[in-house]
């Protein structure tokens, strides 16, 4: 039943035609008060008519409606014929569905017609007691109030369709931004594992090549440099896809801290990479995502110097944790980029992932070229200090942006 009914809500002209029907069964039972016969039945058929498109043109149907009802009384009073039409009990029906389907504005016009209409076949025509004028009013009072209702009502659905509409679309579009970060972060943890290390192995293997007739010791000393930093890669990309593979709490990030740092330098000098490094200040009593966040930094800079900053590239890097926050810099001496053979070009996603990894954490990136030349990378990444000397990331979100 269910069914039928909401089959019936999607095809109103179906359901308005069955309406229409009844109205024309009850033009045949009044025919036979009619003193005309004929004429009767001609005008019952037309009187239901407009009620087949009367939720499809409702305005218009309802002037129809009421022109016809204007020509009955016309005809009855030629014809000195009194018999009530009783499809008329449709005016009341377009008046609730005009003021519910259209508006207050349209129902108050299409009353105006019904209150001359009633004058002109009830004063002017019948001249009928006050009583029969006064339940015509009610009658169509009590249309206006369910017409306002239903309008109501319908307003109401309408309202929360719309709000559940916008609630799957944010749900949709929420799980595709979630989606869309996920494979973001992805991307750029495997891209500061998988990059810098296959960029030390190529150095290494092409120096090692070059080097392998006439000086065997730094043959063997670059071979293993790119053993150790191949383990290094393995390892770092088993502990990232661990974490990618379930939904970790920032206490369970790898703590890289000074020890992580100077093991990375002391890689990146054994490719031939002079460094300089200074760390001042706790850096190991930082969050973990915090330290995880300098880390990748300073080797995707160092990776930068050793792919760009010519034949005896030279850098700095200096770590400072301040009282509010931990500042990265790294400055490389620049130079002239190697010859075709040998140059590494990049993916051009290694600033993107620094500057997106230091916009999660609220921080400030800055890079470009230095006064001397060089290349200069700087991040700023606020933290604040616990009771227990454990500190955790503030994101700033007036500098969150990239």
């Amino acid at each position: 039943m269910r069914r039928f009914s909401l089959w019936l809500r999607d095809k109103p002209i179906v359901a308005d035609s069955v309406l229409a029907a009844l109205m024309f069964a009850l033009e045949i039972i009044g025919a036979n008060q009619a003193a005309n016969t004929v004429v009767y039945l001609q005008i019952g058929v037309l009187l239901p008519l407009p009620l087949v498109l009367r939720r499809v043109y409702p305005t218009a149907m309802a002037f129809v409606l009421l022109g016809l009802s204007f020509v009955t009384s016309v005809v009855g009073y030629l014809t000195h014929d009194d018999a009530d039409h009783l499809a008329l009990i449709g005016l009341g029906i377009m008046l609730y569905t005009v003021v519910a389907y259209v508006g207050r504005r349209e129902g108050l016009l299409f009353a105006l017609g019904l209150v001359i209409d009633t004058v002109l076949s009830h004063v002017a025509i019948d001249k009928p007691q006050g009583r029969d004028v006064l339940v015509t009013v009610m009658v169509y009072a009590l249309c206006w109030a369910i017409a306002e209702f239903v309008g109501a009502r319908r307003a109401y659905d309408a309202e929360v369709a719309a709000r559940l509409a916008v609630a799957d679309y944010d749900i949709a579009r929420s799980a595709h931004e979630a989606v869309a970060a996920e494979r973001t972060r992805i991307a750029r943890e495997l891209h500061d594992v998988v990059a810098h290390s296959v960029s030390v192995i190529i150095v290494q293997a092409d120096g090692a090549r070059y080097a392998l007739r006439n000086d065997p010791d730094v043959a063997e000393q670059a071979l293993n440099t790119i053993a150790g930093t191949g383990r290094e890669a393995l390892r770092e990309l088993r502990r990232t896809v661990a974490l990618l593979r379930t939904e970790h709490a920032p206490g369970q990030l790898p703590q890289h801290g000074t020890a992580g740092i100077a093991n990375m330098v002391e890689m990146m000098r054994g490719t031939g990479l002079a460094v300089e490094l200074e760390l001042t200040g706790e850096l190991d009593a930082i969050a973990p995502e915090v330290s995880l966040g300098v880390h990748r930094i300073v080797q995707e800079s160092l990776t930068n110097t050793l792919r760009h900053a010519g034949p005896h590239p030279k850098a700095w890097v200096r770590v400072r944790r301040e009282p509010g926050a931990v500042t990265v810099e790294i400055t490389d001496s620049g130079g002239v980029p190697v010859r075709a053979p040998q140059r590494i070009t990049g993916s051009g996603l290694g600033l993107v992932g620094m500057r997106e990894r230091t916009a999660v954490l609220g921080g400030t990136l800055e890079t470009g070229r230095a006064r001397d030349g060089g290349w200069r990378v700087r991040a700023r990444i606020p933290v604040v200090t616990q009771p227990d000397d454990e500190s955790v990331s503030v994101p700033d979100e007036s500098d969150g942006e990239s």
